[in-house]
């Protein structure tokens, strides 16, 4: 799970300092997996949140865009966005969870704990798909020196028996032999 906070500030140009967005400025935050899937796309505030929970690992891509480039225009083209992305574990808000489902304090630390073997698994999940990749790329790189290799030996040997021919049709022609 990936929660994002993201707030955005426009540029002031008689103050010359960044202020909080009026409410009309949005923002389209669009997320995409390592594959190129559209995993989020969605229309916010000038304020937001944004969750979203991928099964694919690798590195995604979290794009915001600005709804109105009139707004952006008229304060002298500068916006500031301020971006908080939190990760797997760290975007559970123990607290909150334990007040509302009304959890004893054992009850919470035990959550934490499922929590943090789930997030481990997951990175060994990912740890394994990542050393399957390396794994095939290593082999598929040794493979191909292999034949290269192959290929120059078999040059090699081809170039030794052509200049032999030609060596010796020379001193046949020369009658040195």
């Amino acid at each position: 799970m990936v929660i994002g906070n993201y707030r955005t500030q426009m540029w002031d140009k008689q103050k010359e300092v960044f202020l909080p967005s009026t409410p009309g400025l949005g923002m389209h935050v669009e997320v995409k997996d390592p594959d190129g899937k559209v995993v989020l796309s969605r229309q916010y505030g000038s304020e937001g949140r944004f969750t979203f929970t991928s099964h694919t690992p690798g590195d995604h891509q979290i794009c915001l865009h600005s709804n109105s480039t009139r707004m952006a225009l008229f304060a002298g083209g500068r916006l500031r966005v301020h971006l908080d992305i939190q990760v797997g574990e760290h975007a559970n808000n123990y607290p909150e969870i334990a007040a509302k489902d009304k959890l004893t304090e054992l009850q919470l630390r035990a959550r934490q704990l499922l929590d943090q073997v789930e997030q481990i698994q997951k990175e060994q999940d990912y740890q394994r798909y990542r050393e399957e990749r390396f794994r095939l790329t290593s082999e598929s790189t040794n493979q191909r020196v292999l034949w290269w290799s192959i290929a120059q030996t078999v040059i090699l040997i081809l170039t030794g028996i052509w200049q032999m021919r030609h060596l010796k049709s020379f001193f046949e022609a020369k009658k040195l032999v």
